[in-house]
């Protein structure tokens, strides 16, 4: 697991750094908090203006979500990618914005009323809580802590002991709730020592075959220690800005698949110290775990590369029938999905049902003999009586 630490000589509380920046910044425009982005369509014309001038961000995650969707917006801040993402999913789909700063809440819950009026109907919600604890529903913490004012050690055991039961009956976010995540030049914000949990709670969040779009801030090498212990340069995006390799790999690390770079800018946004900082936007999916079974299909790769590694450690060549099991099957066949385009299916000449499929034995290259997908007795088209083959090595 890629872990990231909170260096000892860091002097100041992160948290309260980054908060008290997003209060000032929900009261009056900070154009140094963001990055310039285009969006696309006219999703911005039924937005306030103040939605629109003090929301912060660098990417444009909401281009990759479809009509009927539920999305957790992570960092939601003024609200204004909900409002784009409520007019994307439609009547039909769902998003809530979570939010740590009162101020930003405020704000983004202000115009509801208005902008679903606009839209003839009412799909979003706006919930307070850390993005790194999607569990703990913050309003409903902060009601108790008001009925049970805490004025001892007992009492901030049983505070910890309150917010562990509304974590497991009344979770603000619940388990493989969601199609998509989005975050929008958030993450980097979250603690070096929360960063971990920030993306298995990610992970936990979505539905199997569900995905995130994460646009942040990436930098080319580490930042130094000046910058980390300089206030504004964590709370502007510089200071916990992710290394651009180790931002990938964490979310493999969570258990992510089909990892890729959707967008990236070819010119830095800052450069500080010789370091390069700039915008990617990553997408992510999960659904990778679950057991191997056999159902006799294959998989062709088209090309150009003459094979590629898929996120189990499967060699898939080109113009080979690969043998896969059910689940990587599906995996590289969704329409869905980030394989579909560069992969042929081969699906067995008669369907083997999931409750009579025996366990695959998955290897790291083994080609599918056209008999094997068409059934041991098939002799259709064949007048050659040589023996089907067994799965062999490729490439």
């Amino acid at each position: 697991m890629t872990k990231i630490v909170t260096p000892d000589w860091i002097k100041y509380d992160i948290e309260s750094t980054v908060r008290q920046r997003y209060e000032a910044g929900a009261k009056q425009q900070q154009p140094g908090l963001c990055c310039p982005t285009e969006y696309e369509g006219d999703y911005l014309k039924i937005l306030p203006q103040e939605i629109i001038e003090k929301d912060y961000g660098c990417g444009n995650p909401t281009r990759y979500v479809f009509p009927g969707e539920t999305v957790v917006d992570l960092g939601s801040g003024a609200g204004k990618n909900c409002y784009i993402l409520a007019q994307k999913v439609g009547a039909k789909g769902q998003v809530i914005g979570v939010d740590f700063n009162a101020e930003m809440l405020a704000l983004s819950r202000k115009y509801q009323r208005e902008i679903g009026s606009k839209l003839g109907y009412y799909n979003t919600k706006f919930v307070k809580g850390k993005i790194q604890d999607l569990q703990l529903d913050l309003d409903l913490a902060e009601t108790w802590l008001k009925a049970n004012p805490i004025t001892s050690i007992e009492g901030m055991s049983e505070f910890g002991k309150e917010c562990d039961r509304l974590r497991y009956v009344n979770p603000l976010i619940p388990d493989a709730s969601v199609d998509v995540v989005i975050s929008n030049c958030v993450l980097n914000l979250v603690c070096p020592q929360d960063k971990e949990q920030l993306f298995q709670e990610i992970y936990r969040v979505l539905k199997r075959g569900g995905r995130a779009v994460i646009s942040d801030i990436v930098c080319d090498e580490d930042p130094t220690p000046a910058m980390m212990n300089d206030p504004d340069l964590w709370s502007g995006c510089i200071a916990g800005a992710f290394r651009e390799n180790q931002f990938l790999q964490m979310f493999a690390a969570a258990g992510f698949y089909g990892i890729e770079i959707l967008t990236r800018q070819e010119i830095p946004w800052q450069v500080i110290d010789g370091i390069e900082f700039r915008s990617v936007t990553i997408r992510a999916f999960k659904g990778k775990d679950g057991p191997c079974l056999e159902r006799k299909q294959g998989v062709i790769y088209k090309g150009p590369w003459q094979q590629v590694l898929d996120d189990d450690g499967h060699v898939i060549c080109r113009g080979e029938r690969m043998a896969v099991c059910d689940k990587t099957y599906q995996i590289l066949t969704n329409p869905a999905g980030p394989y579909a385009q560069d992969i042929i299916p081969v699906p067995p000449y008669e369907a083997i049902a999931l409750e009579m499929a025996e366990e695959f034995s998955c290897k790291n290259k083994a080609i599918r003999h056209p008999r094997e997908t068409k059934g041991l007795d098939y002799r259709l088209h064949s007048t050659n009586e040589q023996a089907c083959c067994n799965e062999e090595e490729c490439c």
